[in-house]
């Protein structure tokens, strides 16, 4: 799920330009933390999820925020295999297709 009205109050609160500026940062940092994601020990992953976690929210990227946030917790509790990469990863092509049809259709990008 998007979060459309998190979506209208940053474009609003930043404008068309920063918005847009947002959003390919937010497709570069975050397509670059998944290509290594697997590689990364423990530690490593429960802080990478982090950052993707808040980044998410912050673009309101809801579904795609709280499976980060599940992955986090079992990194932190030390059961870091248990994280579902995979599905994270899926979760966020989904929720990138979706975000980028929704802008279309609501006039936003």
């Amino acid at each position: 799920m998007i979060d459309w009205r998190r979506v209208g109050q940053l474009r609003d609160e930043i404008g068309p330009t920063g918005f847009a500026e947002v959003v390919d940062l937010f497709w570069e940092e975050v397509e670059a933390i998944l290509d290594g994601l697997s590689d990364q020990p423990a530690a490593r992953l429960e802080s990478d999820l982090h950052f993707l976690k808040g980044s998410a929210w912050n673009l309101g990227f809801v579904d795609f925020g709280a499976q980060c946030q599940d992955g986090e917790r079992k990194a932190a509790q030390g059961r870091a295999a248990e994280v579902d990469l995979g599905s994270i990863i899926g979760q966020f092509g989904t929720m990138k297709q979706a975000f980028l049809a929704g802008l279309r259709d609501r006039s936003l990008q």
